[in-house]
């Protein structure tokens, strides 16, 4: 063996382009492969003159097998057959040997040095030992023919047995070419540089597939020897003509299609990469798998079609002249049809229930988005629903099938199943509407089925309150009758005072009115008290009392701590002011004046100060001021 040169090291070794050296990349790339070419041709030169020796080399037991077998043949005494015998096996064996011995020096598995055709080790070996089989059926069938010939052999049986081993040698072709199909792919590939031209590209796809022609011709020679057809290779060829024509335009349809495609699914245009994409780009984009193995069959289906027609098999006159291909093709195209249409139709509705919510969320229609979202996964099913219906019954009548038993049946199975299940859809019909409507949302306070509360949760089934207590209550829609909602618009605080026969309601209708102007003068009520005290006057007097009635406008959802914070200051007020209830009486305050006059008993002015009065056994009411001691010429109050 000889060890390959520093020079063939680096051989291999691809030039690097100098910096600031003139042209493009490509140029470069060119003018690196032609260095590499020339490289690799001298030492391809050099080692010729070594494979050539090695070869002759292996030549010499060769040569020596051939000088004994004919000495053989001279010298020993033999009949004629066995003459034709003893030679006949030298020269198959002398065919087969130097038939090894040529690709065994080209590859040279064992010495790489002398390697004329530069691929791996492994890659050398394993051709050397597929050839090494594959030129024994060449000798059998030299040696059987001149044997079959010589013993007078039926011609049919041995036609028959070299017809079987021409298909053995084939079919190890077959084999050898399947196990090579990967390292002959990679060699027949263009430089990465080439391979960004369509049409290079285009090469390096056929290139991946090289072996399914080689394959298909090695049978198909087989065939038409063992058939004898009149014109079989022509034939051969021209198919095969034909069929790399055919498959090189599918690819290019392909190529046309799959851009287009492309172009249809991307918003921004071809080549236009975002960095956020829309939700109707991200919509594009969950379909584009689909719909490029869609494009992806039909480009399969036709240029399948057109193989056969190029073999002689009439599949275009199969759908377009036969009846079962007619209908075939029809139902196809219908099925695809309305699947298109209903995907179409989906994602029609479901971008413009999206835009819809988002114009609402922008807005000041925040509430009109929180009930859309509601109800979106109902509009969604029943449309999912209806379409997926659609799409099926089209498709099985397609494909022949009675779907008039089916929609029979699933007529009678609804109705069996909405009779039992009344309450449940019952639910379902009211709460869609009632969200509809826009009676309820979250974060509202309100009363349904007896129960008041907070709703935390709205499902097109249930409605979930929490009440002031902390109680979750799960209510069913169809339990609810009527919604009181306490969180719309604004909502009213009732004042009623039960005052006493002789109190002044003007009076304490002042009092109250001046109360709630002062809440509306603060900040934290200013915007949550919307209106001044509307008197609506005394409903009632009897012996229990007067009854006054008014009530403030207040924002919605606030009546409660409004209330509250009212009554609060009113009490102060009250007392400050000796307002009367029933049943109660403010403290006899000390009058200090010139001249005390008792209204309520004499109506004249006594001639001295009368004495004080013990102190009244009755405790003022929480939260008044201390009361002084009333003296007897105090005036009384009245008797509720």
């Amino acid at each position: 063996t000889v060890s390959p040169t520093p020079d063939d090291a680096a051989a291999v070794v691809p030039a690097a382009p100098v910096d600031g050296q003139p042209g493009t990349e490509i140029e470069r790339d060119k003018r690196a492969e032609d260095v590499r070419r020339g490289q690799d041709t001298m030492r391809f030169l050099r080692r010729v003159p070594f494979a050539l020796g090695h070869f002759l080399l292996k030549l010499v037991p060769v040569a020596v097998c051939v000088g004994i077998g004919n000495l053989g043949v001279a010298l020993l005494p033999q009949t004629d057959e066995a003459e034709v015998v003893g030679l006949t096996t030298v020269n198959a064996y002398v065919i087969a040997r130097c038939l090894y011995l040529v690709v065994e020096t080209i590859f040279a598995p064992s010495s790489p040095g002398l390697r004329l055709w530069m691929v791996s080790t492994a890659i050398a070996r394993r051709i050397v030992r597929w050839w090494a089989v594959l030129v024994a059926a060449p000798a059998i069938i030299v040696w059987l023919t001149t044997v079959g010939s010589t013993f007078d052999m039926a011609p049919r049986g041995v036609q028959a047995l070299i017809r079987a081993i021409v298909l053995i040698e084939h079919l190890l072709l077959a084999m050898f070419i399947w196990r090579l199909r990967g390292p002959v792919a990679d060699g027949l590939q263009p430089s990465a540089a080439r391979q960004k031209q369509p049409f290079w590209a285009f090469m390096a796809h056929l290139a991946r597939i090289w072996w399914l022609p080689a394959i298909f011709l090695d049978i198909a020679f087989w065939g038409v020897w063992a058939t004898q057809r009149h014109d079989g290779y022509r034939w051969i060829w021209q198919a095969t003509g034909l069929t790399v024509a055919v498959l090189a335009l599918g690819r290019l349809l392909g190529i046309a299609l799959f851009s287009l495609q492309d172009r249809l699914f991307r918003l921004g245009g071809r080549g236009v990469e975002t960095t956020e994409s829309t939700p109707l780009q991200r919509r594009l984009d969950r379909y584009y798998p689909l719909a490029r193995r869609t494009t992806n069959a039909m480009v399969v289906v036709l240029t399948a079609v057109a193989l056969l027609q190029v073999w002689g098999v009439p599949s275009v006159a199969f759908f377009t002249g036969n009846p079962v291909g007619v209908r075939l093709l029809s139902a196809v195209v219908t099925i695809l049809v309305a699947i298109t249409i209903g995907i179409v139709v989906w994602e029609i509705s479901n971008t413009m229930l999206d835009r819809r919510v988002e114009l609402y969320s922008s807005g000041d229609a925040v509430s009109r988005a929180v009930r859309l979202r509601t109800v979106l996964p109902i509009i969604r099913t029943v449309l999912a629903v209806f379409i997926i219906i659609i799409v099926t019954v089209t498709t099985l009548s397609q494909i022949g099938i009675n779907v008039a038993p089916l929609l029979t049946g699933a007529g009678i199975l609804g109705a069996a199943i909405a009779f039992g299940s009344q309450s449940l859809v019952k639910d379902f019909i009211t709460g869609f509407f009632m969200l509809v409507e826009n009676a309820i949302q979250v974060g509202d306070v309100v009363t349904a089925a007896g129960v008041t509360g907070t709703v935390e949760h709205l499902s097109i089934r249930t409605l979930r309150l929490r009440t002031s207590a902390g109680d979750i209550n799960i209510i069913p829609f169809s339990s609810v009758t009527s919604v009181s909602n306490q969180s719309r618009d604004y909502n009213y605080v009732t004042v009623t005072l039960t005052l006493d026969l002789g109190e002044d309601p003007d009076r304490v209708a002042a009092l109250i009115d001046q109360v709630v102007g002062e809440m509306r003068d603060e900040p934290a009520f200013a915007t949550r008290v919307q209106s001044g005290f509307n008197n609506l006057g005394v409903n009632s007097a009897d012996a229990g009392g007067a009854v006054l009635i008014g009530r403030v406008r207040v924002e919605a959802g606030a009546r409660a701590t409004i209330e509250r914070e009212l009554y609060r200051r009113l009490r102060g007020l009250f007392v400050a002011n000796a307002v009367h209830f029933p049943g109660w009486a403010p403290p006899i305050m000390r009058l200090v004046t010139e001249a005390p006059i008792d209204v309520a008993f004499t109506g004249e002015a006594p001639s001295a100060p009368p004495p004080p009065l013990p102190p009244s056994p009755t405790a003022a009411p929480s939260g008044a001021a201390p009361a002084e001691v009333p003296t007897d010429d105090a005036p009384r109050p009245a008797a509720s």
